[in-house]
């Protein structure tokens, strides 16, 4: 018998030894369990009548008298020769003055006793025990969470600061705003030096607002200015005054403003101001009344403080239309900084200063990188760079170079790639030719941004393919012509695949979708329509009486021949892409056909097949 058969043989049998011990124990628990149970006297539960009944039969052996409940055994016994016990709830029962006499006369051998009622003292005791238990337990509570005055802290403003121990923020690591700069750098003097602007008469400004889309550093800004003044800096969001309980959010503003002039020299800083200071509604109670209250309390605090104490109050919102006037007016926030998307020069500043901490490889120009981001802010770009520097190392290499940057730029554009989403043969074509006509009509109509790269490889939720564009630099302000053959562009893609393929299909939404919306702000806001006239007929977002009312300003007969006007301007730009992809028709399936070989090509490549295209067109030499 081999090695490995004994053991088995022996640990089976020790499985079967294992499991005998334990049904045997078993067995022995539930043998002494059903003698307990046999053995224990049988009690039987009696009414007060009942009882009563059988004490005057005579039947009752022995009683016990409790406060609440009386408990003995009966004269009678069960089958295995025991007494038979008795239990009564005699609750409401205990002053029968005729128990006594009836204990006497028919209970044998004198068997009762009865035990002590609880005294007054004891009744009133216990009570008033718990009672200063209670209170002790939630004294310790109370005292732990700050003391007594802790519950109520929910009406304080909970900012927070920001003092000498904190990381010093200041405007070195503020890029891309000079102007912006420039104009807190008064701010901090009022700060450091206010005699001297007291001196001549001045008045320090009472608050400064930050106007600017998302991400572009209004917060930063903030921070730099308290970390250049070297004081302290309180900071919330406008949704930290508001409170399920009324009243709560003019208490944090009137407890924000009382510390801050405590600690003066100061700054305070609320982000999203708008939370708290949208225009109060016109007459009328409603569910707004607790915004407005906290409003309402903001404004007093900000005309009663002292500013020449030094306490400046910072606030930052991107939808300064909503504001109320009597907020910003002069006297409360005496200045209003725009932070807008910065230029070329300064996301190529902000991509240095993230980059800093990053190792860059040899050769790598930013300056390429920050014009191929228009539009970017500086959120976007530290994103960017970090997106990057983790393509580079999952790629094993020790630096980030060019091709992280683009890759990391087109992760953020149209989202990462999925090269593992299966398509059939005829949907990579149909791609390929849709993405082909864009690049093809972009490329042939002056004033378009330059192809920088065409790719049939999806990427985010549902972009099939794209067409990726490099602007040479920022462009401010378009002419009509440059809209309209954006608009061309847009629509090369669904008209290659009708003239290649011979239909369309429901790939081109969005582009549709961007191009009608180019072609209405062209019509409604732009004056380019011929038709139409230098008119605008759009709503005023800034007009409170706008508010709820038609998107158009004008009549129904008016807005009937804005949209004729609008599928007038789409149709032209239509027939005009349309004639160039006729006419390069050769070029398309050129274009197509290495798309759908390599998927992506760059701007050399593609400049190389138009090359080709102008070479083979070119009339022979004699």
């Amino acid at each position: 018998m081999s090695t490995t058969n004994r053991f088995s043989i022996h640990d089976r049998r020790g499985r079967r030894n294992l499991v005998a011990a334990v049904a045997g124990a078993a067995l022995v628990v539930a043998l002494a369990v059903g003698t307990f149970v046999l053995l224990q006297p049988q009690v039987q539960n009696l009414s007060y009548g009942q009882f009563r009944k059988r004490l005057a039969e005579g039947s009752v052996g022995s009683a016990r008298v409790g406060p609440t409940s009386i408990a003995g055994r009966l004269a009678e016994r069960d089958s295995g020769g025991r007494a038979v016990r008795y239990q009564v709830s005699r609750v409401g029962m205990e002053h029968d003055e005729d128990l006594i006499r009836l204990l006497e006369a028919h209970v044998p051998g004198g068997d009762y006793d009865a035990e002590a009622g609880p005294s007054s003292i004891q009744t009133m005791a216990a009570p008033a025990i718990m009672f200063l238990l209670t209170i002790a337990f939630l004294s310790i509570i109370l005292v732990r969470s700050g003391g007594f005055g802790s519950a109520l802290a929910f009406s304080k403003s909970r900012p927070r600061v920001y003092g000498d121990d904190e990381a010093r923020v200041t405007f070195d690591s503020v890029a891309g705003h000079e102007e912006v700069v420039d104009e807190l750098r008064e701010v901090v003097d009022f700060l450091r030096t206010p005699d001297k602007f007291q001196s001549l008469g001045g008045r320090i400004p009472k608050g400064v607002l930050l106007i600017g889309a998302p991400g572009t550093g209004k917060t930063l800004l903030a921070r730099a200015v308290a970390g250049e003044a070297g004081v302290p800096f309180f900071s919330l969001s406008g949704s930290d005054f508001v409170e399920l309980f009324v009243g709560v959010g003019a208490a944090r503003v009137r407890s924000l403003f009382a510390r801050a002039q405590a600690k003066a020299p100061c700054l305070i800083f609320i982000d999203e101001l708008d939370a708290i200071g949208k225009a109060r509604s016109a007459g009328g109670s409603g569910g707004h009344d607790e915004r407005d209250q906290t409003l309402n309390q903001l404004l007093v605090e900000m005309d009663g403080f002292d500013a020449n104490r030094g306490v400046i109050l910072l606030a930052a919102t991107n939808r300064p239309e909503t504001l109320d006037p009597a907020l910003v007016r002069p006297g409360r926030f005496d200045r209003q900084v725009v932070v807008d998307r910065p230029d070329l020069v300064g996301r190529e500043q902000i991509l240095k200063v993230h980059a800093r901490v990053v190792p860059l490889a040899d050769g790598l120009n930013l300056r390429q990188i920050a014009a191929m981001t228009p539009g970017f802010v500086g959120a976007d770009l530290a994103n960017l760079v970090n997106e990057a520097a983790l393509l580079a190392a999952r790629r094993g290499k020790d630096q980030v170079g060019q091709p992280e940057f683009e890759e990391g730029i087109e992760r953020l554009i149209a989202g990462p790639e999925k090269r593992q989403r299966l398509l059939r043969p005829d949907e990579k074509e149909r791609i390929a030719f849709h993405e082909a006509g864009h690049a093809l009509v972009a490329r042939s109509l002056p004033g378009t941004d330059p192809v920088h790269k065409v790719s049939i490889v999806g990427r985010g939720a549902g972009a099939l393919g794209y067409t990726l564009y490099r602007p040479e630099d920022d462009r401010f302000l378009h002419t009509r012509t440059s809209l309209e053959h954006a608009v061309c562009s847009l629509l090369g893609g669904t008209l290659a695949e009708e003239i290649a393929l011979g239909e369309s299909s429901d790939g081109c939404t969005s582009d549709l979708t961007r191009a009608t919306r180019i072609v209405r702000r062209m019509v409604l806001e732009f004056g380019m329509s011929p038709v139409m006239g230098r008119q605008s007929y759009g709503r005023d977002p800034s007009d409170p009486s706008a508010a709820g009312g038609p998107e158009l300003a004008c009549s129904e007969q008016t807005a009937r021949e804005i949209d004729l006007e609008v599928r007038r301007i789409l149709d032209e730009a239509l027939a005009k892409a349309r004639r160039i992809l006729v006419e390069r028709q050769a070029t398309l399936e050129r274009i197509a056909r290495r798309l759908i070989d390599r998927e992506t090509i760059g701007a050399v490549e593609l400049a190389e097949i138009l090359a080709a295209e102008t070479a083979a067109d070119a009339p022979a030499s004699n």
